[in-house]
C-alpha cells in the first residue's frame, strides 16, 4: 500500500533541462515511476532521452521550447496539454551559469541568467498553474540552489536568480495550496554536472568544497530521482512551499 503513494501511473510530467544532468535523471526516474513525459527542449533532433523513456513503456513527446524564446516558452504548456490531454507535473530543472568578478559582470550575462533561471521558471509555472488550479490538482517542482541561501563567489546573477526561484516557489504555494496544487523546490548541493566542471577542475576550490560537504563527495544526477518522485507523487500531498535540500549535508554544517 505504501509504495503506491510513490507511483505516477496515468500522470503526465513536463520537464525542462531533460537532455542532460539532473533533468535527464529526473525525467527518466519519473517515467520509471509510471509517468508519461513531455520533454521541453530546444534541440528537437536529440532523441536519446525520449527513446530511453519509451523503452520503459511510457509515452514521451518532445515539445519545442527554446528557453530564450518567450513565445515558445508561453506555448509549451498548452502544447503539452494538446499532446497528452492534461498536465499533472511540471519540473523546472533547466538552468545556466555565468562566472565573473562582480565588477566585470556583463549586463548580457546578467540578463541571460535571470531570463533562463527565473523568468522562464515563472512563465512555465504560471502556464501550468492555470491548468492545475482549474483541475484542482497538480505538482510543480522547481530547482533552486544552495545559493538560494548563500551568496556564492563570482556568480551574482545565479545567486539572484536562485534566490528568486526559492521565493517564487513559496509565493505560488501560498496561493495554490488551497487549490490542490503543490509547489515545492529541490535544493541541489554541489553536483558533478557540466555546470560545475570549472569548480571540479580547480584543484584548490574542489578541495575546499569537498572538505565542506559532510558526505565527502560531489552529488550525482541520480541522487535527485527519489526527491523528485516524492514531490511529484501522492506521498507529498501535504507538502507545500518546501525547499528540499539534496546536498550531502552542506546546509546542516
Amino acid at each position: 500500500m505504501t509504495q503506491h503513494l510513490f507511483r505516477l501511473d496515468g500522470k503526465v510530467a513536463a520537464v525542462t533541462g531533460g537532455t542532460r544532468g539532473i533533468g535527464r535523471a529526473v525525467a527518466i526516474g519519473l517515467a520509471e515511476a509510471g509517468a508519461d513525459i513531455a520533454l521541453l527542449q530546444r534541440n528537437l533532433s536529440q532523441v536519446d532521452v525520449k527513446e530511453e523513456i519509451e523503452t520503459k513503456g511510457r509515452v514521451c513527446h518532445i515539445i519545442p521550447c527554446n528557453l530564450n524564446e518567450a513565445t515558445q516558452v508561453k506555448e509549451a504548456i498548452p502544447s503539452v496539454v494538446e499532446a497528452f490531454g492534461h498536465i499533472d507535473i511540471l519540473v523546472n530543472a533547466a538552468g545556466i551559469q555565468r562566472r565573473s568578478d562582480a565588477v566585470e559582470f556583463s549586463e548580457e550575462d546578467w540578463d541571460d541568467v535571470l531570463n533562463i533561471n527565473l523568468k522562464t521558471t515563472w512563465t512555465l509555472c504560471q502556464q501550468a498553474g492555470r491548468q492545475m488550479v482549474s483541475n484542482k490538482q497538480g505538482k510543480i517542482i522547481n530547482f533552486a540552489s544552495l545559493l538560494s541561501y548563500q551568496g556564492g563567489i563570482r556568480v551574482p546573477a545565479y545567486a539572484a536568480s536562485k534566490g528568486g526561484v526559492s521565493q517564487l516557489t513559496k509565493a505560488l504555494s501560498n496561493e495554490w495550496a488551497k487549490e490542490g496544487v503543490n509547489v515545492n523546490s529541490v535544493v541541489p548541493g554541489y553536483v558533478a554536472t557540466d555546470m560545475n566542471t570549472a569548480l571540479i577542475n580547480d584543484e584548490e576550490r574542489n578541495k575546499q568544497i569537498l572538505d565542506r560537504i559532510p558526505a565527502g563527495d560531489w552529488g550525482k544526477p541520480e541522487d535527485f530521482v527519489g526527491a523528485a518522485v516524492f514531490l511529484a507523487s501522492d506521498a507529498s500531498n501535504y507538502v507545500h512551499g518546501h525547499q528540499l535540500a539534496v546536498d550531502g549535508g552542506w546546509l546542516g554544517r
